[in-house]
């Protein structure tokens, strides 16, 4: 009897943990943590039946395979950390060899941290395009009372983490749309960079974009030489709206006639629609009070539902 209840601990720790509502990020995730967990546990169920610990090893294997895999948390390692503003950060990731993400546009990856013991997942969206080689990037915003800000305020070149995906994404085709309008708050701009960066690197891509970024002030403007070279280009408009500046004399000059002061709202948004050389099909980031706003603005600027798009 003795070593049957041994036996019965064992299994118990092999028992995959439930993940707390804190783990799932709320994206739609395919498949999500929680479907992760129903996989794992029947796997353990039925490896316990057949009191055979063997089937409960391809999982481990899996995890050392340095590809990103929907299911199982990949390690990679940051290579460089750069401060954008005071609380936006850029990391860059290794990628072995020289292989890519292979992402498709706008697709996010989910990153695992451990917080005073308790584990917390957040989605990100890589900015560096898609087919980058041997490395990836990701744009983070740190909050003070964040989980995940704690955790990731602790990294430093050299350090390794757990990401998953890629999931979600925006299927885009070149020319499918005549116009983009691309509305931007903050670190919303992440699943928009890798889009305007395919429509600029394919000549045959003759897409209008529009991008409005909205940020608090000129200063917290991210990626401001990436921003201004994606302006050069004779298809691409960027309209900046900062919510805390007061006046547009302090900004440089090139900034000027394509920033407003004040919030984006339906007044500005109908003034950017109208100004757009085509009807736009439209892609939304940021908060999800911002996405509510963006929303309910393009209704009332007549922009159908099906003509828009949130990450």
């Amino acid at each position: 009897l003795q070593t049957m209840s041994g036996n019965e601990d064992d299994w118990l720790a092999l028992k995959p943990q439930e993940p707390s509502p804190s783990q799932c990020c709320g994206s739609g995730c395919k498949p999500c943590i929680y479907d992760v967990y129903e996989k794992e546990l029947a796997q353990w169920e039925r490896a316990k039946a057949k009191q055979d610990k063997s089937l409960l090893m391809e999982k481990k294997e899996q995890s050392n395979n340095s590809e990103l895999n929907p299911d199982t948390f990949t390690a990679f390692s940051i290579s460089s950390v750069e401060q954008l503003t005071e609380d936006t950060y850029q990391y860059k990731f290794e990628l072995p060899g020289n292989s890519s993400l292979r992402l498709s546009l706008g697709q996010h990856i989910v990153l695992r941290g451990m917080v005073n013991g308790l584990e917390v997942q957040r989605a990100y969206t890589p900015i560096s395009p898609g087919n980058a080689e041997g490395y990836f990037e990701v744009l983070m915003k740190c909050y003070e009372a964040g989980l995940m800000s704690q955790y990731i305020k602790t990294w430093k070149k050299g350090d390794v983490v757990f990401w998953r995906g890629p999931f979600g994404g925006f299927p885009y085709r070149p020319n499918k749309h005549g116009e983009l309008l691309m509305l931007a708050s903050g670190t919303g701009l992440a699943p928009m960079l890798p889009i305007l960066q395919s429509i600029t690197d394919d000549e045959e891509d003759e897409t209008f974009v529009t991008l409005v970024g909205c940020f608090r002030t000129f200063d917290k403007i991210y990626l401001k030489p990436v921003l201004q070279d994606l302006a050069r280009y004779w298809n691409i408009r960027i309209f900046y709206v900062l919510s805390q500046e007061t006046s547009l004399e302090n900004l440089p000059w090139s900034y000027q006639e394509n920033t407003y002061t004040g919030r984006l709202n339906e007044d500005l948004m109908k003034m950017i629609i109208n100004s757009c050389r085509r009807r736009p099909f439209v892609l939304i980031c940021g908060s999800s009070a911002f996405n509510e706003d963006m929303s309910r603005y393009l209704k009332a600027a007549g922009i159908e539902e099906d003509s828009w798009f949130v990450f």
